[in-house]
């Protein structure tokens, strides 16, 4: 088990290093890349939505949208559900999605050729363990944000105690 522990710190440490170089190629910094990242696999959605995905502070995430809007890459536009809210959007720009496709193409290409090699048992084992990681590591960067008093209003107001009333 301790071998298993110290190959994911690796993976994990791999996984931030190589969204720093994609961050720096792109001019961008890590943590904008990524919110990108989530506006494009999600679609358009409000600051807030993107807060709580993070664990970010709306504040921080206002700063992160601000970044993002300058370089053409989102923008902010008006809820066609509800007029009075603000949603984030992506800007679709055919050559910065060719830059992230040339990016990203080494790691799709050595992903998909280490898939190859495992069967569709062991893949859905894989895609099981996948899954259940990423809710863990989410639910634990919410309670590290919680806790540190930067969580989002959402996730402060869930992990809130109950004030007992006096009668």
């Amino acid at each position: 088990m301790t071998a298993l522990f110290m190959e994911f710190r690796q993976m994990s440490t791999g996984a931030i290093m190589f969204h720093q170089a994609i961050a720096d190629r792109l001019g961008l910094h890590p943590t904008d890349h990524k919110c990108a990242d989530l506006i494009i696999r999600n679609g358009a959605m409000t600051s807030g939505r993107l807060a709580e995905l993070t664990g970010l502070t709306t504040g921080a995430i206002t700063g992160v949208v601000d970044r993002l809007e300058s370089r053409g890459m989102v923008r902010r536009a008006a809820d066609p559900r509800d007029r009075r809210r603000v949603i984030v959007e992506i800007v679709k720009n055919d050559a910065v999605e060719c830059r992230m496709r040339d990016l990203f193409q080494g790691i799709s290409d050595g992903t998909r050729a280490l898939l190859d090699g495992y069967s569709d048992a062991e893949l859905a084992l894989i895609l099981d363990f996948v899954r259940r990681s990423n809710a863990m590591s989410h639910a634990e960067t919410l309670k590290l944000r919680a806790s540190e008093g930067t969580a989002p209003p959402a996730v402060r107001k869930a992990r809130r105690p109950a004030v007992k009333r006096r009668a």
